[in-house]
Formats: C-alpha cells, sequence, structure tokens
C-alpha cells in the first residue's frame, strides 16, 4: 500500500512538473513573439520614418506677384540648403547635388518663375522678382537657418532674396558666379548681348551655351544643356537679360551683410581684391579645367567643396565663422 501511494504521488508530482515546464514554456514562447513583434514595428516606424525624411515633396507656393513657384524638397536636419539655378535652367541641374546631401541637410530645389515647371505670367521678369520667388518658398517651407546656393545668375538672384530674408540667412554660396561685385552693364554692352537671341532665340543660346565648356568637355553634357536651354521660352529669357542693366551686386552688398563663397570654375578670373572691398569675408574654392557648369561636370569635386564650404559657414571644419 505505501509503495503503491508512494508510486501514484511520484506519477503526479511528475505530471505536474511536465505541466508547469509546458505552462512556462507557453509564456516563454508568448514573451519572446510579443518582443519579436515590438521590434519588427520599430523596425517599420524606422524605415517609415527614414523614408519619409528622403522622398521627395514636390509642392508650389504663390510668389509675390501670383505666379507660382514649383519647388522640391528632401532630407532633413541643419541648415536648409537651398539650391537656385541660373539664366534659362531650372532645378534639375541640382540633381547631383540633391542626392548627394538630402542624407545630412534638409535640400530644397528652386524652379524660379518663368522656368521648369512653374509658372509664366509676368510682364517684368527682374532679380527682385526672382528673389521673391526663392523668398516665398522659403517662408512656405520656415526653416531657422537657411544656406543659399545660386549658379550662375542664381547667385545674384539670391543675394536679392537675402535681402528679402534677413533673419533666416547664415550664409551665401556662388557656383561659377560672384567673379567681381563691381561689374556692371551699360546698355550698349546689353543691347549687343541681347540683339542676337532677339533675331534666333534658340541658334543663340545654342552656341552661348557652347561657348561655356572647354573643347575637352562631355559632349553628351553638353548637347543636353544646349537643347534644355535653347527650349526655354524666350520672353523670359531676354527679359531677364535686359532687366541686368539694373544689377548692381556691390550695391545689394550693402545690405547684405553675411558670409560669401563662390566655388568657381578658373574659364574667367575672380577678382578677390574687388570682391573683399564688398564682402569682406569672401573666400574662393577653383575648380580648373572645367566650364560653367561646374556641379553637373564634376560632380565629386564639386560635391566635396561644397561641404567643406558647409563645414566652414557652420563652424564645423573648426575654424571660427566669420561674420560681415
Amino acid at each position: 500500500m505505501f509503495l503503491k501511494s508512494l508510486y501514484r504521488n511520484s506519477r503526479e508530482e511528475k505530471g505536474l512538473s511536465m505541466h508547469m515546464n509546458l505552462l512556462k514554456l507557453s509564456i516563454g514562447l508568448i514573451l519572446l513573439l510579443a518582443l519579436t513583434g515590438s521590434l519588427l514595428i520599430s523596425c517599420q516606424q524606422k524605415v517609415e520614418t527614414d523614408l519619409a525624411s528622403t522622398t521627395p515633396v514636390v509642392d508650389s507656393v504663390a510668389s509675390a506677384d501670383g505666379v507660382m513657384i514649383h519647388y522640391e524638397v528632401s532630407g532633413d536636419g541643419e541648415p536648409t540648403l537651398v539650391f537656385v539655378h541660373g539664366w534659362s535652367c531650372d532645378r534639375s541641374y541640382w540633381e547631383k547635388q540633391v542626392d548627394e546631401f538630402d542624407d545630412t541637410y534638409e535640400v530644397v530645389s528652386v524652379d524660379m518663375g518663368g522656368h521648369g515647371a512653374s509658372g509664366l505670367g509676368r510682364d517684368d521678369w527682374t532679380l527682385a522678382a526672382f528673389g521673391a520667388d526663392v523668398a516665398a518658398v522659403v517662408n512656405k517651407i520656415d526653416p531657422d537657418k537657411v544656406v543659399l546656393i545660386g549658379h550662375s545668375m542664381g547667385g545674384e538672384v539670391n543675394l536679392e532674396a537675402a535681402r528679402q530674408l534677413p533673419d533666416r540667412i547664415i550664409g551665401l554660396i556662388g557656383v561659377d558666379t560672384y567673379h567681381q561685385f563691381e561689374m556692371v552693364y551699360t546698355q550698349e554692352q546689353l543691347e549687343e548681348f541681347t540683339t542676337p537671341f532677339k533675331a534666333n532665340f534658340a541658334a543663340s543660346m545654342d552656341d552661348f551655351v557652347r561657348a561655356m565648356f572647354p573643347k575637352n568637355a562631355d559632349s553628351t553634357l553638353v548637347n543636353r544643356i544646349a537643347t534644355d536651354m535653347s527650349s526655354a521660352p524666350p520672353e523670359v529669357a531676354i527679359s531677364a537679360l535686359e532687366n541686368y542693366i539694373d544689377v548692381h551686386p556691390a550695391d545689394m552688398l550693402k545690405e547684405v551683410r553675411l558670409p560669401i563663397r563662390s566655388i568657381n570654375s578658373d574659364m574667367w578670373p575672380t577678382d578677390l581684391e574687388s570682391n573683399r572691398k564688398h564682402a569682406a569675408s569672401f573666400e574662393l574654392k577653383l575648380m580648373p579645367g572645367i566650364g560653367h557648369f561646374v556641379q553637373l561636370e564634376d560632380p565629386a569635386t564639386f560635391n566635396r567643396l561644397l561641404q567643406e564650404t558647409l563645414d566652414e559657414l557652420t563652424g564645423k571644419s573648426g575654424a571660427p565663422v566669420d561674420k560681415e
């Protein structure tokens, strides 16, 4: 009887032990599944956040005169980089920079009025109007700190935009521009320059573009830009040229007291001494042996120089941030 009772109790204890082990295993599996699910949700949320920050947002905003201005935003991080194209170009001329810098910064590329996907309907295509286009985009996005980066005529447009955005801009970077702040054009010079465009816009633009490249330039790139700019609206391009008579960078710099840099080709000289009379902090980086479209002709070198320049303007290079 004692042995039977002992045997029965032993079997009951073993059964209870097995039941407890199964219960512990089930609870462990439930906790593991819950933890795995939580990790998967966290990873998914991170992926969605990363995608949201790098997926371009295309939008538009009305400029001061009502013309709709098209722009694209991607990335996240300060300062916000606003890229402004040159005469008869569009925001696609910054494609290599948007791809490079939107991992680190909020990046904005703008189609000025009459260019790219932006609206027409403006009677007079002045630098002040183009500056207002850029200002409208910046005010819509509402960043705290902005670096304006402008190619060619876009550099002078950014001087005007900086006048309209006195509290947001921390620096200006010109791209094959700001060669000489004192340079102004006479009426006779402008008429001589614009006359061929009025007679045959497409052919004159084609000749003009090809003259801005060295002989060894990539022919595919040259042909692309020549075709693209020759297709620009003539009324916009010619009006913008005619209004250059009123563009006086040295006078504009009396109101714009900001650090200014240029990344220029050596195809045309940049007058450092003269420029520093009007912008004491002006500094220059040269890209030798290439033409006017430095950001497209050698994007790797340009992007490296642009990053160095941004580090200087934001104090990340270790050098003191200069102020006008």
